[in-house]
């Protein structure tokens, strides 16, 4: 921007505000639709999205939208990744697959789906005939490549991952329904990720802290034990330790290391949910923590070493895909494993939330593997918690029958000491409940409850790591700079500066509180949950320009062509001027000195 011209933050600073979010827990922050102040912006949101909305609609060719090609349709290996392998065993499902092959090579017919408690694992044992052509270091250098779709190149990565199985068979197969065992015979297929000799590096360099950072446990005879001290983990603190048997958890890693942030990065955007990482270093035969389940869908990347694994099947259906933690369990409480296998460098273990879990090293090798997770209270159930408070509101605020009065006897045929009870009242009292259940149906404001579920997702979710054309292209690397007490390199947006939103997964337009947000990732920390939401209010009039930029991505656009409508019909520059300095998009090219 030129010297004489202000930050479009001051310039606009009546009408356009940045700020970090209000954290509000159990609370419905967006007012009912048929409120009369809400259905007054709503009504105006609502005309300001249809300008122009047949100009920026993808068209049939996909200029707008890119797709990637896919492999033929009974293929499970990767050739985009130079894989070639043979794979001996691996999943089946009812709607097609990969089938087993029996001694003779004619392959097997497939399996009736059993219910999941009962399900073994699925053991994919992978003999490569030649070396990967990408690991996983040029994968993170290479993705998302420039002027692609960065959801379509995070399903590259999530290849990489589970490669040979294809997302296609992990999700119809798989997904939330049992466990998979990928064992690759190649020790170096997940090390670039993370090492024993980071970790020291990471304690050595950082301020990490006993509990917050790290913790230091041991599970023996059956009673785990946390033996963190107070303050800083020093490296030699830590190790002596791990020398005295305890096993090491770095809770964090993606705070600190870039490989592990642009890996979790790009994974939660195709999986729509935050993606963590947790590191387990366990010493020679030795075991850190009791048996027990998580919440989160965990993806086991072995580093170093070996580890042995016993899972176990849910106790009962209320243990399927549960949404909080299990206690400790004893070996008694158990029963038999599922499965009982021993990972290796390069092996890969998946298995869905409520499968009960321990692990110990062998004696004579000590353990470093990562745990992926993700997908923590991301449920249908969760969305309704958000749907259905919203829902009743709406629905007595519009419904009279909804208030009228309860029947004057309804206490002599209702509550625990009738629940037996075959009472004509008490039946026609049910039947009415059911209808006005299904009355509530038409009240609800489905896409305001997901708006809320995708602005929680926003403030759980890391902060994008750039590549160096985007970082080249953004505020983040180019504009002015300051020698010697002088200011030179300044840059401006204008009309025909080309623009597109920096990532598809990192902006959310919502409407709550009377007051249009674009909720975004960029000035979130890698620390979680450190910093409030952080969004940019702008007026009614400029969403239409917001949609008209999710809706093109990939494809960049001028700025010109921003639709906008009444007072900001001709404000095109100020606002993308904006989104610019917060990051939230990029130029094609970077910006030249004026």
């Amino acid at each position: 921007m030129s010297a004489k011209k202000v930050s479009a933050f001051a310039a606009l600073g009546s009408k356009i505000k940045a700020a970090g979010g209000e954290t509000r827990v159990g609370k419905v922050v967006k007012k009912h639709a048929m409120a009369e102040k809400q259905k007054k912006i709503g009504k105006k949101f609502r005309q300001s999205l249809r300008v122009r909305r047949k100009s920026y609609q993808p068209d049939s060719t996909g200029n707008h939208q890119e797709t990637t090609g896919r492999r033929a349709r009974g293929s499970s290996l990767s050739p985009e990744l130079g894989i070639k392998a043979e794979v001996t065993e691996t999943l089946q499902n009812g709607r097609r697959g990969i089938k087993k092959k029996n001694s003779n090579g004619t392959a097997s017919p497939p399996t009736k789906r059993k219910y999941v408690t009962k399900q073994q694992p699925v053991k994919t044992d992978i003999r490569y005939h030649e070396e990967p052509g990408t690991s996983v270091t040029m994968l993170l250098q290479e993705l998302p490549a420039p002027g692609t779709d960065s959801a379509v190149e995070a399903e590259k990565l999530f290849q990489w991952l589970i490669n040979p199985v294809t997302p296609e068979d992990f999700f119809s197969g798989l997904w939330e329904k049992k466990p998979l065992l990928l064992k690759r015979h190649m020790p170096d297929y997940n090390s670039d990720l993370f090492s024993s000799q980071e970790l020291h590096n990471i304690l050595r360099e950082n301020d990490l802290q006993f509990t917050t950072n790290i913790d230091v446990t041991t599970y023996t005879d059956g009673k785990r034990e946390t033996h963190n001290p107070v303050g800083r983990a020093h490296a030699p603190v830590v190790w002596d330790f791990y020398k005295t048997g305890c096993s090491v958890r770095f809770l964090n890693p993606q705070s600190y290391s870039d490989a592990v942030w642009k890996f979790n990065s790009m994974l939660q955007e195709y999986f729509g949910s935050f993606v963590g990482a947790n590191i387990y270093l366990t010493p020679a035969g030795s075991q850190g923590f009791a048996p027990h389940y998580d919440d989160i869908e965990a993806f086991v990347l072995q580093l170093e070493g070996k580890k042995h694994w016993r899972l176990y099947s849910p106790k009962n259906s209320k243990e399927v895909l549960p949404r909080f933690s299990s206690a400790n369990f004893t070996q008694e409480e158990i029963g038999e494993p599922i499965f009982d296998t021993v990972l290796e460098p390069g092996d890969l273990l998946y298995f869905p939330r409520g499968t009960i879990h321990q692990a110990t090293t062998p004696k004579d090798s000590h353990s470093l593997h990562m745990t992926l997770s993700t997908c923590q209270r991301n449920t249908w159930g969760d969305l309704l918690e958000k749907l259905l408070p919203q829902t009743l509101q709406a629905a007595l605020s519009n419904d009279p029958e909804l208030r009228q009065s309860l029947p004057r006897d309804y206490m002599q045929y209702t509550g625990i000491a009738n629940s037996e009870s075959t009472d004509p009242r008490r039946i026609a009292f049910l039947k009415k409940v059911g209808e006005m259940m299904i009355k509530l149906a038409q009240y609800a404001a489905m896409d305001d409850a997901a708006d809320q579920m995708a602005k929680g997702a926003m403030h759980d979710s890391l902060p994008p790591k750039l590549t160096q054309d985007e970082h080249a292209c953004s505020i983040f690397g180019n504009g002015p700079v300051c020698n010697n007490g002088s200011v030179s390199n300044e840059v401006e947006i204008d009309e025909d500066t080309q623009i597109r939103i920096v990532r598809r997964g990192v902006v959310r337009l919502i409407v709550e509180d009377d007051q249009v947000r674009v909720y975004h990732t960029l000035e979130n920390s890698r620390v979680y949950h450190s910093k409030e939401p952080q969004f940019v209010e702008i007026p009614a009039e400029a969403a239409s320009a917001v949609e008209f930029l999710l809706h093109t991505y990939p494809a960049f656009t001028t700025v010109g062509s921003l639709p906008l409508v009444d007072d900001w019909k001709d404000k095109q520059v100020e606002l993308a001027q904006v989104f610019y300095e917060k990051g939230i998009v990029v130029t094609e090219k970077p910006l030249q000195p004026v």
